[in-house]
């Protein structure tokens, strides 16, 4: 696991604020036991306690223990690291980021709890106590802060991240324990009223810094639902919007040799009219096709990054800010621009940013793919090994800037008659499945230029890849292909054992190879090699989209996206 960029600023942030935190609690503890000691609530506070001792019975007794466990030390921790190391291993679940939140919440709470026990000397209150007094102050209440940090920061992630109907009630519940809590140490006479406020206060403001500094995301839902096309059953997430942008510094990483003078003014223009006046260009360049201007303008605090070129730029800045909640727009400048048409954008570049602009913010999935020879690399359209990488490997920039896509179909008519090769497919937890093809194709996408449907299932937010493995013999074997390919049919003959044509679904894919082959990543060729290893991101990337037909005709007007 890495940590994101910039997370060097918000753990400065974070504890900057958590100091200001625990010296806002200090102050008012020693308010509360010095000169306001003596002014209303605090002069009402013993006759509280004395008017819980007083309506003890022996179930209300038994209760109170019962709801005051929930905020017992090891209660909250075995809670926080069940949560936390569920987030981090159980698959379809949010990821490290949540469980990070939830994880700062709690530890900064109890840090602030500590430094204010240390500053604020408080007597429990007067009345026989039902549990042993440790050797904190009374104030705040450790309990009552420890429980709202754990139960409220769950009802954060229920409300962000679940798409149940019954998330809101879940939360609801969650947000009531810290307040059972409260009341079984009053009733067991272990704190003042003032200390379990205070211990809820803290335990608020623990999970409203950490939610506002790592939680970008927290407006996004993403708990899938079932889907009835997951041959697995099981639940794919679903798509999630974010519909408004936080104001702030635009970052458009372009490239140079399709984005001169003029278009950048266009783009500024465009940019303005839409309120979006702190503009700050980067180029690309052939040592830095977009990586290192992706981390800088992350680093720079980016509200929106906007990306001008085709595919290979978009998916070297995409890999770069998957999991920092900055969204990215896009401007097609390239030969396929395939992420642009399978989100539905139009292709000129200046519309495109329109539509992105006046849109809604999309949660889309990326996929991870490396191997022998090939470092992990994010991409966003396609990956593969075989005819289409050689292909890629064929086609040159000259071509494809004099030709534009219809160059890959020659490249492609040039490297047909290559035979097969035997691959070994291991598809997330099933058997080994052995196999001769012309081409495996991962595709977090599925359509091509002209709108052909490769890989029909494929979709960017389905948390899912969808494989594409190709192995027609003989020229019966072409057109059966391309008859399955056209239908979205496997393309199985009478008297075949295995039709030319096969899908499958997965989430991690180890793809190995007899023999070295060409690879290729979002139109990028990759060195030889003999194998792939390949996994989804479900939901790393957030893109602008055109909004969806009957939607407001601007998102701002709706919930906020946090840029941090």
């Amino acid at each position: 696991m890495t940590l994101p960029r910039g997370s060097a600023g918000a753990v400065g942030r974070i504890a900057v604020l958590t100091a200001t935190q625990a010296g806002l609690l200090v102050g008012a503890g020693l308010l509360i036991t010095g000169p306001a000691k003596h002014v209303w609530p605090m002069t009402a506070e013993d006759g509280i306690d004395e008017g819980l001792e007083g309506i003890r019975t022996g179930t209300l007794t038994t209760l109170s223990s019962v709801a005051s466990e929930g905020g017992n030390t090891l209660t909250v921790i075995t809670g926080t690291l069940i949560v936390c190391l569920g987030l981090l291993l159980i698959p379809r679940l949010p990821r490290w980021r949540q469980a990070v939140f939830l994880a700062v919440a709690v530890s900064t709470q109890a840090l602030v709890f500590l430094v204010i026990t240390l500053s604020v000397d408080r007597q429990r209150p007067e009345v026989h106590r039902l549990d042993a007094s440790p050797p904190t102050s009374s104030y705040t209440s450790g309990h009552t802060g420890a429980a709202t940090a754990l139960y409220t920061g769950l009802a954060v992630l229920v409300l962000t991240r679940m798409r149940s109907p019954w998330r809101k009630a879940l939360a609801g519940l969650l947000m009531l324990l810290p307040l059972v809590v409260a009341m079984a140490r009053l009733y067991r006479g272990m704190h003042h009223p003032t200390d379990v406020v205070g211990g809820l206060v803290n335990g608020a403001i623990s999970v409203a810094v950490a939610a506002r500094l790592l939680l970008v995301d927290a407006t996004v839902t993403a708990e899938p639902h079932a889907t009835t096309d997951d041959p697995a059953g099981v639940p794919a997430p679903a798509a999630t919007e974010t519909p408004a942008l936080a104001r702030g510094t635009v970052f458009v990483v372009h490239n140079p040799s399709v984005t001169g003078a003029g278009a950048r003014a266009e783009l500024r223009a465009l940019l303005g009219r839409h309120g979006w006046d702190d503009v700050v260009f980067l180029e690309t360049t052939p040592e830095d096709p977009g990586p290192g201007q992706a981390r800088e303008a992350v680093r720079g605090g980016a509200a929106l990054v906007v990306v001008c070129g085709g595919d290979g730029t978009v998916r070297a800045v995409a890999g770069e800010l998957a999991d920092t909640g900055v969204p990215l727009a896009l401007v097609p400048s390239g030969t396929g621009n395939l992420l642009a048409r399978n989100l539905g954008l139009p292709l000129d570049p200046a519309k495109a940013l329109d539509a992105a602009l006046t849109g809604r913010a999309r949660r889309i999935d990326l996929g991870r793919v490396e191997g022998d020879g090939l470092p992990a690399t994010a991409f966003a359209v396609m990956a593969g090994a075989g005819l289409d990488a050689a292909v890629m490997e064929r086609t040159g920039d000259r071509a494809k800037s004099a030709l534009g896509w219809p160059a890959y179909v020659l490249a492609g008519m040039e490297e047909i008659g290559n035979g097969p090769a035997e691959v070994t497919l291991r598809l997330d937890d099933g058997p080994a499945l052995r196999r001769e093809a012309r081409m495996v194709l991962v595709a977090n996408v599925g359509t091509l230029q002209g709108g052909v449907r490769l890989v029909p299932r494929a979709s960017a937010d389905d948390g899912h890849l969808d494989l594409l493995v190709l192995d027609p013999r003989g020229a019966g074997g072409w057109l059966r292909a391309l008859r399955a390919l056209l239908s979205h049919k496997d393309g199985t003959a009478a008297g075949q054992d295995l039709p030319p044509v096969e899908y499958f679904r997965f989430r991690h894919a180890e793809l190995t190879f007899a023999t070295p082959q060409p690879r290729e990543y979002d139109g990028e060729s990759a060195a030889h090699g003999t194998r792939l290893t390949v996994s989804v991101l479900p939901g790393a990337l957030t893109v602008l989209v055109p909004r969806e037909e009957g939607a407001a005709p601007d998102a701002r007007a709706a919930a906020r996206v946090v840029n941090e």
